[in-house]
């Protein structure tokens, strides 16, 4: 049985890339947090647009062309995994990135689609958030800490 003096001894000789020595993550540069929170801001939207869908399906709105339940499962799921992953980030959780970097390069066609639609108003801000969050997801101290270095602000 491990006491916890001997469980410091073994962290303060563990080599630099064990899994004990990366057991603790450096704190996320500012960079890391604010794409995490915008990300679940995205995510967050989705969800709503997931449940407005449900309500009006369950009101009797129908169409032909989609299903209101089944495009309200897809936001759900899709976005809800975009919630999560922004949270992830946010919290300071390494694969939150990839969830992060996913939904960013899939909402810049999606932005492109709405602008040569004719709804700039929507596509300029989602294009600029958008990238926005992908300059800050590829910065210097962003790639560092993904790296491990204990201060990825240097």
């Amino acid at each position: 049985m491990s006491t916890e003096k001997d469980r410091r001894k073994k962290d303060e000789t563990a080599p630099e890339h064990s899994p004990v020595a990366s057991s603790v993550d450096p704190a996320p540069p500012r960079q890391i947090k604010i794409a995490g929170a915008v990300t679940s801001v995205q995510g967050l939207i989705g969800v709503i647009v997931a449940i407005v869908l449900v309500i009006r399906a369950l009101a009797g709105h129908e169409e032909t062309a989609i299903s209101g339940y089944g495009t309200a499962a897809w936001f759900g799921i899709i976005f809800g995994g975009v919630l999560v992953g922004g949270i992830a980030l946010w919290a300071g959780r390494r694969w939150g990135r990839s969830i992060a970097l996913v939904a960013q390069i899939l909402l810049l066609p999606v932005a492109y689609y709405l602008y040569t639609s004719g709804i700039t108003v929507v596509a300029v801000p989602m294009a600029l958030v958008s990238a926005t969050v992908l300059v800050m997801l590829f910065s210097g101290p962003s790639v560092r800490w993904l790296a491990g270095e204990s201060d990825p602000d240097l």
